[in-house]
């Protein structure tokens, strides 16, 4: 078993800093977990405590049931993926591989197995015999991870290990991570910024933010029902819009009051759950996608009137950027046939079906 266990974790530097501030997370056997968020929210500060590379200022963190903290990271049983790869440049990818194994004297023949099995699965045995100089940044970031799949640790973790490719490559390892996960169904812990890679990669995501953890759970739960508006605008690209409104309720049914006088109906299924919070403002969130060129047939569908800003055609989909009356930064996206000019009025539906409300001051959804 390599279940990660952590318990009312907390880091704090001097002058009384908290980078993580008494977190618990689990993480089960075989699982990949991704840690999200922007930069200083203690995601890789979290990471390193795991490893032993941070030592911790309270709490408790177990591996395979066995409380590491007064551990060295040696005998964690764990392997870590750095960002700059750290290859030893005058070895070969061979003896990169090996090294680990080297140092804890294992026989000429099991390095061998592990580093061929290890290649084979990483599609790296024709370059064995090569220097890192020799290697492109992809093929480096495989010799990494080959390396640490031969010590066959407990648990995987990798530290923002794709930030040094170009886009292309970093689609392209993100397919390969996810093959030689289910490959080897190690436990893996990764952080990362970037939330698409925690989106595809994930089994189960874990958003952080300012030292705490906002929201645990898979991909899709996070996407399509967030807990907070931090999470709702994080997750997604482009983000979800956000729109101050007011909840209001007229003739036994409840309608949202949008900057410019624009009244949405609110969904006869949806208005149970926001009854006891008539007459509030409230902010009003709705995806790109829900917020499209006009469509007809569904009851949940409203119409708006916008004015375009920008227009962004990217080949599958146009990103329209808009404003309404106190609000910017507002995006739909359109399906690429529908004509769509900067300064030219057009109407879009919002699905509401696939709104959020949300509480403008605690930034709960409602």
């Amino acid at each position: 078993m390599a279940q990660v266990s952590i318990r009312r974790l907390v880091k704090e530097y001097e002058g009384g800093v908290q980078a993580v501030k008494g977190i618990d997370l689990e993480i089960q056997d075989h699982e990949f977990v991704v840690l999200v968020g922007p930069s200083g929210c203690g995601k890789s500060t979290t990471l390193r405590m795991i490893a032993g590379l941070e030592d911790i200022s309270g709490g408790e963190i177990s591996i395979g049931g066995t409380v590491v903290n007064d551990i060295p990271p040696r005998d964690r049983d764990i392997a870590m993926v750095f960002q700059n790869y750290a290859l030893y440049p005058h070895m070969t990818v061979f003896d990169n591989m090996a090294f680990p194994l080297t140092l804890r004297k294992f026989s000429r023949d099991e390095i061998r197995r592990r580093v061929e099995k290890a290649a084979a699965i990483l599609d790296i045995g024709q370059l064995l015999d090569r220097k890192p100089k020799a290697l492109s940044g992809g093929q480096r970031q495989r010799v990494a991870m080959g390396r640490a799949i031969v010590r066959d640790p407990k648990v995987f973790l990798f530290d923002e290990p794709l930030s040094n490719l170009d886009a292309k490559l970093r689609v392209q390892m993100r397919t390969e991570i996810k093959k030689v996960h289910q490959i080897v169904k190690t436990t893996t812990v990764y952080v990362t910024h970037d939330q698409v890679e925690a989106m595809t990669l994930a089994d189960r995501v874990v958003v952080m933010n300012n030292g705490i953890i906002e929201q645990v759970g898979p991909p899709q739960e996070l996407y399509h029902r967030p807990a907070t508006r931090f999470v709702a605008g994080f997750i997604g690209s482009p983000a979800m819009n956000f729109i101050p409104a007011v909840l209001e309720q007229a003739s036994g049914a409840l309608n949202l009051r949008l900057p410019g006088d624009i009244v949405l109906p609110v969904p006869a299924e949806r208005s149970p759950r926001y009854t006891g919070h008539a007459g509030r403002q409230v902010l009003f969130g709705i995806r790109p996608e829900h917020l499209t060129e006009q469509r007809q047939g569904r009851a949940t569908y409203a119409d708006l009137d916008i004015t375009p800003e920008v227009i962004e055609p990217m080949g599958m989909e146009t990103l329209v950027h808009f404003h309404l009356e106190g609000t910017r930064d507002l995006c739909a996206r359109l399906d690429p046939t529908v004509p769509a000019d900067p300064g030219a009025p057009i109407r879009l539906t919002a699905d509401l079906a696939n709104m959020h409300l949300l509480d403008p001051e605690s930034g709960r959804v409602l």
